[in-house]
């Protein structure tokens, strides 16, 4: 376990809220860019890039695009990553929300397969890698920057505003879409008006360039006398463990969330006939409780300890997936919304901390990679799979256990995973007392 004490008494500065702000707002856009893709893959893209396939094989192709942004996050942590702890985590930010912007605004001018043929679904491909990149290294650009400024006694609550953005970034990407099914047709929708939320990613981009242009570096990063030469090599030699114990402990957040805000909305609008614009009510009632309730988490971290969330967390998933997805098989909106409220908050038990204990981890000289690869690498075992899994799992008459059995399985493999690491919250000084 490695803990910074550059910051243990460092009270929070001016800057402190700014940098969490910015953190926020950042997460908040890039996140915006690769949900709105999840959105439109399970109501649009199906048919409309894939239109030669069986409805239910179009939803899993456009699923399958859905998914390589998950394979590529990875990918773009290893970079992102060796740049963070080579010149700098301020970098990361700027560059990886320039490329995450510029590819989702680039989907949204995709033309169909009706006007291109083939090329269209393969420019998906590409875009959607370009995504993943850009995301695998704005997570740990953006909560190093923040933690690492952050004191240790407030060091998990600080660090959880930047787990706050995907909150937003989902409400914004499906209040749009919500917004456009009111006011269009399914026809002008599948037409032209799926594609407005990603050119609204293009300004979004551009506000987040400007908070972000005159941030402060990491005190961390700046106190490394010789920074690592190859982060990743350094990484694998000594703490190949954490990464792969981490991104097994969170794999089950990433399939948990996915489920809910992705593989469900396609479920209960084609299979149960619930309409889009209640299924995306539910399921964003849902993720804002989340969001709110970060914080809440994120203090309990800083009292209680990392680990001992993360614990909890896996253990109300694994109790909760088979009610959650029966009373998704209802198609009731106040039951659906139960469902997925409860499973959120089994969620947001685990990922309100865990942006104090990543870094909290490892070394500041291959902490960037290091947080980013194990944070990431979880995304392409529980978050890439899952919609894939679930709707191949779902195809009989019924509820869909077997998409209940296949997280319930994924939560008590994190739990196992969590289980073998060790707490990192920093201990509180002791005051004597005297008299």
């Amino acid at each position: 376990m490695h803990t910074s004490d550059s910051t243990k008494s460092r009270p929070p500065g001016p800057s402190l809220p700014r940098l969490a702000a910015a953190s926020l707002a950042g997460t908040a856009i890039e996140f915006y860019d690769f949900f709105v893709y999840g959105t439109a893959a399970a109501l649009v893209l199906g048919p409309l890039f894939f239109p030669t396939f069986s409805p239910l094989a179009g939803t899993l192709a456009a699923f399958g695009t859905f998914g390589v942004g998950f394979v590529a996050r990875p990918l773009g942590s290893v970079v992102f990553g060796h740049v963070g702890d080579r010149y700098g985590r301020r970098p990361v930010m700027v560059v990886s929300l320039l490329m995450t912007g510029l590819a989702t605004v680039a989907v949204g001018c995709v033309p169909t397969y009706e006007s291109i043929g083939a090329a269209a679904p393969l420019l998906l491909l590409v875009l959607r890698f370009v995504q993943g990149v850009g995301l695998g290294g704005e997570w740990g650009g953006a909560v190093l920057l923040t933690a690492e400024h952050a004191p240790a006694e407030r060091r998990a609550l600080w660090a959880s505003f930047p787990q706050i953005g995907p909150a937003i970034g989902f409400v914004c990407a499906n209040g749009i879409t919500l917004l456009l099914s009111v006011t269009l047709t399914e026809a002008q929708f599948a037409a032209w008006g799926w594609r407005i939320p990603f050119w609204v990613a293009g300004l979004l981009a551009a506000a987040g360039l400007a908070l972000r242009a005159s941030l402060a570096e990491s005190p961390d990063f700046l106190a490394v006398r010789e920074p690592a030469r190859v982060p990743l090599a350094e990484l694998l030699r000594g703490h190949w463990r954490l990464v792969l114990l981490t991104a097994g402990g969170l794999a089950v957040g990433y399939a948990v969330f996915y489920t809910v805000t992705t593989w469900s909305l396609a479920y209960g609008v084609e299979r149960l006939g619930v309409s889009r614009t209640v299924m995306l009510t539910c399921i964003m009632a849902a993720v804002v409780a989340k969001g709110a309730l970060t914080p809440v988490a994120a203090h309990l971290g800083d009292r209680f300890g990392r680990r001992p969330l993360c614990l909890a967390g896996c253990a109300a998933l694994a109790l909760w997936m088979f009610p959650m997805v029966g009373l998704l098989a209802t198609g009731e909106p106040l039951l659906m919304f139960g469902g997925f409220l409860v499973a959120l908050l089994g969620f947001v038990t685990m990922f309100g901390v865990v942006a104090a204990y990543l870094p909290e981890l490892y070394e500041p000289r291959v902490r960037c990679t290091g947080a980013a690869v194990g944070y990431n690498l979880a995304g392409v075992l529980g978050g890439a799979l899952t919609p894939l899994v679930a709707t191949a799992a779902a195809r009989g008459e019924g509820p869909p256990w077997g998409v209940a059995a296949y997280l319930t399985a994924v939560a008590v493999f994190s739990l196992g995973c969590f289980a073998l690491l060790p707490e990192t919250r920093p201990a509180r000084p002791v005051v004597a007392v005297t008299g």
